[in-house]
């Protein structure tokens, strides 16, 4: 009798355990819905669709060589094996979310950074990144997280540049899961030269020694929010923020790789606890969702102008979370001399 009520015991303590265990898992499953942890596991666009259209003078060449008025994505994704063969244009099947401070390196490229989140021994989360950069020689089929390729602009005269009220980041989704209020787009101007010079010189043009090339980031679309875009700036970053009508929310871009001995806890992925992490970001210009005005973005010499445009999703986003997974995003870039 006394061994089958030990033998009793064990099984409900062992059961006890179970139910702890399960509670346990449920809590963390909970706990982890807003966060850098499911934006990199299931956040992602499966379609990106990018149109670059110039007006009132200016031309557009995806190769340096080759001019129009309109590019579309298989323009971007074909100059590689014909007429630019030294092109890292990336155009992947789908994004998936990574931050930049902005900083660009010597070959002309912005510093991107892939992030994710896992557990540590007291069960904080905490952020790691790794390098995440555009070495696909194949743009059509890049494995990347994120769009990259170079416009190539020719003025006659030297002459302000604007992105009209065409130009637009939207989603064609049934339910707007808001992937779009999380999307970024950044210019790199790698310099200029003469209309008349080799197309070899023209494809050159800040390859090397361009780590001071100015960057000029749009954001789109900041004035708006979904519900749990609402809830995740609350629970995760302690932002109190609205739907619509909103005040552009700062933040802080990675810069630098993350281990797990950082131990950079997701509340705390800021520049002022981790100066040499994380750089405060402020963009060139944001629009609202729906904006119909011309924004002048930079200024072009006569000639012809190499700039590299990036396009992505920022993991440091409030709206990068895990039920904006999915869906498409359409970029949408229109260019003017004329405000």
């Amino acid at each position: 009798m006394k061994e089958r009520k030990q033998t009793e015991k064990r099984k409900n303590k062992r059961m006890l355990l179970l139910l702890l265990l399960l509670f346990m898992t449920g809590t963390m499953l909970v706990t982890s819905t807003y966060a850098w942890f499911t934006s990199n596991e299931t956040v992602r666009v499966d379609t990106i669709t990018v149109n670059v259209e110039a007006k009132g003078g200016i031309q557009l060449s995806a190769d340096g060589t080759n001019w129009k008025t309109i590019l579309l994505t298989t323009d971007l994704t074909s100059v590689h094996g014909t007429t630019y063969t030294s092109s890292v244009n990336q155009l992947p099947a789908a994004m998936e979310p990574v931050s930049t401070g902005l900083n660009v390196n010597d070959s002309g490229k912005l510093e991107m950074f892939y992030g994710v989140v896992v557990a540590n021994d007291d069960g904080d989360f905490i952020l790691t990144t790794t390098p995440s950069v555009e070495t696909e020689s194949n743009g059509s089929t890049s494995t990347g997280k994120f769009v990259a390729f170079d416009l190539f602009f020719k003025s006659d005269t030297a002459t302000d540049l604007y992105l009209t009220g065409d130009s637009d980041v939207t989603t064609e989704d049934a339910t707007d899961k808001g992937i779009k209020n999380a999307s970024r787009v950044a210019f790199v101007v790698l310099g200029n030269t003469a209309a008349s010079d080799t197309v070899a010189n023209i494809q050159a043009l800040g390859t090397t020694g361009a780590a001071s090339s100015p960057v000029y980031m749009w954001e789109p679309n900041y004035d708006v929010h979904t519900a749990n875009g609402v809830s995740h700036a609350r629970d995760t970053y302690a932002i109190t923020t609205q739907q619509t009508g909103a005040n552009r929310i700062s933040y802080d871009g990675v810069i630098g790789t993350i281990t797990a001995a950082n131990n950079v806890k997701l509340g705390q992925a800021n520049a002022t606890t981790y100066s040499s992490l994380f750089k405060s970001v402020t963009p060139t210009y944001s629009t609202v969702e729906g904006n119909s005005t011309s924004t002048q973005i930079f200024s072009l010499q006569a000639g012809v102008t190499k700039v590299r445009v990036y396009m992505w999703v920022e993991g440091q986003d409030v709206d990068c979370e895990n039920t904006a997974s999915g869906g498409n995003i359409d970029y949408d870039l229109v260019f003017s001399i004329n405000a």
